[in-house]
């Protein structure tokens, strides 16, 4: 098996807080912004580069690794990930009215979802440090995504879970290896990972904090990757709006964060609007006045983006891009699961509530070219209810 030596990119000059924007030093924060966590405000802090080469002028490797100048780790250890296919939805955009509707399938990661355009850069970034344990609070997706990547480069993983998790999600962990702890409650994961980071100099892939500030910096810029890949396609380069299964916010911020940098390049001319799909209303109250701080009770099938809580990264990645968020009804998403699924593509739940999710969004927004990024395939899940 071919190992390949983690460098750090040259161009990162450290991470800048997303809120106050204040800049530190290159390091691990996963607690977030120092200054804004004093202040009462757990806020994720994003890397910062000097300038980054043309997207055009990446030309060596294979899918994430085309543009591994623009990430944090510039060598790190790829499974394949990225360059993930698009497919039409013609039928969804006749019904719709629009110019086009198209899926961006990141089940096609070696994992089978988008995690593991995260999980390549923080493994990157804890085989360089030599972290004793990786670890990740999870239900499925990113469990199986760490526990493979941790496995491919010979680091010991700790996935916290449930007793609810899938038993095909567990499978996918305990076959690469990894350890599976569990506990009760879902929020008590984060405190039993952040006791270990804290004492025992664990590495989180995942939230350690309740309000919690999304996942590990260095990985969540991996998800970029997916607007430099949307960007340079010339079947979604005219794409006015993005639709994303949303929890806390990763996947969001980072496809905006890419998007971001290539309207500041002027790459492209204006930065798609994103539409954070929520399996019951979170991001909406958020948007309308609440304190994204508090608790947002509720409960759904689609275990990929349940929750009850909030990240600041979701706030600003929906108002940065004049998107919208949207909730929506399990029974719904069901339907559009199977009607996805008959059209060729089985979708995990809560990567088919984009569909769901378009449909609202069209309601309110004038839309032509519409993305819907499927987070995951079905095969996964053993059963959902509505």
């Amino acid at each position: 098996m071919s190992s390949t030596i983690p460098t750090l990119n040259p161009r990162l000059l450290g991470f800048k807080c997303i809120r106050c924007n204040t800049m530190h030093d290159v390091g691990d924060y996963a607690e977030g912004c120092p200054l804004c966590s004093r202040a009462g405000y757990p806020i994720s802090v994003a890397p910062a580069y000097s300038s980054l080469p043309p997207l055009t002028a990446n030309t060596g490797g294979y899918g994430m690794q085309v543009f591994a100048d623009r990430l944090p780790y510039s060598a790190f250890r790829s499974l394949g990930e990225g360059n993930t296919p698009v497919a039409p939805l013609d039928q969804a955009a006749e019904v719709l009215g629009l110019q086009s509707v198209t899926l961006k399938l990141e089940s096609s990661n070696p994992t089978g979802s988008h995690k593991d355009r995260m999980t390549a850069q923080f493994v990157a970034r804890a085989v360089a440090k030599q972290a004793p344990v990786v670890a990740a609070a999870s239900s499925g997706n990113a469990g199986a995504s760490l526990a493979a990547y941790a496995a491919a480069s010979s680091l010991k993983c700790v996935i916290v879970t449930t007793p609810k998790i899938s038993s095909a999600w567990r499978r996918a962990i305990e076959m690469a290896g990894a350890e599976l702890h569990f506990v009760d409650d879902p929020l008590e994961r984060w405190s039993f990972i952040r006791t270990k980071v804290r004492e025992d100099g664990w590495l989180s892939a995942t939230n350690v904090l309740n309000p919690p500030t999304g996942s590990e910096p260095f990985g969540v810029d991996g998800y970029k990757t997916i607007a430099y890949e949307l960007a340079s396609d010339p079947k979604t380069v005219q794409a006015d709006t993005i639709v994303v299964p949303t929890a806390r916010g990763d996947l969001l911020w980072g496809i905006y964060a890419g998007y971001r940098e290539l309207v500041e390049e002027r790459t492209i001319a204006q930065m798609p609007r994103l539409v954070a799909v929520d399996p019951f209303p979170r991001l909406e109250l958020a948007l309308a006045g609440a304190d994204w701080r508090g608790a947002f009770p509720g409960a759904s099938p689609m275990v990929s983006i349940n929750g009850t809580t909030l990240a600041y990264q979701a706030v600003a990645a929906v108002q940065r891009s004049s998107g919208l968020a949207v909730s929506v009804a399990s029974d719904q998403v069901l339907r559009d699961q199977q009607d996805l699924a008959r059209a060729g593509f089985y979708l995990e739940l809560s990567a088919a509530a984009a569909l769901t999710g378009l449909r609202l969004a069209c309601a309110r927004n004038a839309i032509r070219n519409a993305v819907l990024i499927a987070t995951s395939h079905g095969y996964k899940e053993v059963s959902a209810t509505a």
